[in-house]
């Protein structure tokens, strides 16, 4: 049992257990130190034995965040973008707060802050990061935590789905206003995504040596999930291929060379000749994958083209064309 007395002017809690060294420590208010108390008292039930929460005292969440940026970030593929939301996470108060007084109510309040300043889906990406350093010092560095108050948290909901798919003639005037651009490639490029419905990264990714020409499959070795996996050129994609090689220099590193701002950039171009709006790059993913499901494959056989691992995700790209189901209806 605990023992809670007032000494100097504050509250000094101690805990004496078989096995462990005695603990004490003081505090402003009875309250906090009976806390304190029962929550050591708990982990020795609980482990055996109660940590040394001292390295807790000094440790703020901005070292942990600095040591996982420099350490970790750099091994994934979204290292910049990772790096980058860091930084910002660094610059904010939260960062200043000592692991040993991280709370859930600290994480839930700068949740609700964020989402006053950015949208849902960048506060669910910070608090994904928050989570994986926390989760990391414990698992990897051995800070002494009893549990990630991250992950107690609700999410926000991200409620950004997006419907938006080719309409009458914008393919035509796609592929017509590539034309007329300076990118030669483009319009292959184009092609490529509609029909496969690849991700940007994939198809900036892609060389000559990934496909096979025989089999009329590119292999993808570097996707955003991490997984290999094959994708069945259609005629009219392998045909846009072959064609573009006959006049590319294919001792280039990729196929398209060009990186994804300039991709963007040359994108927005292009919706401004051909005057479409509301038109992101992205929704050719949803277009292509939309199309896989009008030609009749099924789940399984589309995830293994699109390379989604939840049904759940895909379900959200899957925006079909009810003329379509009703023709495949009868």
């Amino acid at each position: 049992m605990a023992t809670i007395r007032k000494l100097r002017g504050r509250w000094q809690a101690q805990v004496r257990r078989r096995g462990m060294k005695p603990r004490a420590k003081s505090f402003d208010s009875k309250l906090e130190a009976e806390k304190w108390a029962r929550d050591l008292e708990a982990q020795v039930d609980r482990f055996g034995s109660a940590p040394d929460t001292k390295i807790l005292e000094s440790t703020t969440l901005g070292d942990l965040l600095e040591r996982y940026q420099r350490e970790v970030s750099p091994t994934k593929r979204g290292a910049v973008q990772e790096v980058q939301r860091i930084d910002v996470l660094r610059r904010h108060e939260l960062a200043y707060r000592t692991m040993i007084g991280l709370s859930q109510q600290d994480i839930a309040s700068f949740r609700d802050e964020r989402l006053r300043l950015v949208a849902p889906s960048t506060a669910v990406r910070e608090l994904a990061i928050l989570s994986h350093v926390v989760e990391v010092s414990i698992r990897d560095w051995g800070l002494p935590l009893a549990k990630n108050v991250v992950k107690l948290v609700r999410r926000p909901i991200i409620q950004n789905e997006r419907s938006r798919r080719l309409t009458g003639d914008e393919e035509q005037r796609l592929l017509d206003g590539c034309d007329s651009g300076k990118i030669p490639y483009f319009r292959t490029l184009l092609i490529v995504a509609i029909e496969t419905g690849m991700r940007r990264g994939e198809i900036l990714g892609l060389r000559w040596s990934d496909i096979s020409h025989n089999r009329r499959v590119v292999s993808l070795t570097m996707t955003k999930n991490g997984t290999n996996r094959d994708v069945p050129l259609s005629q009219r994609a392998f045909g846009a291929l072959m064609d573009w090689r006959a006049r590319a220099d294919v001792d280039q590193s990729t196929i398209f060379p060009m990186t994804a701002g300039g991709l963007e950039q040359a994108w927005y171009r292009l919706l401004k000749r051909v005057d479409i709006n509301g038109l992101r790059f992205h929704d050719l993913r949803h277009e292509g994958v939309s199309r896989l499901f009008e030609r009749g494959l099924n789940v399984i056989e589309v995830s293994s083209i699109s390379g989604h691992k939840e049904m759940r995700t895909l379900r959200r790209y899957t925006h079909l064309s009810a003329d379509d189901l009703v023709a495949r209806l009868g």
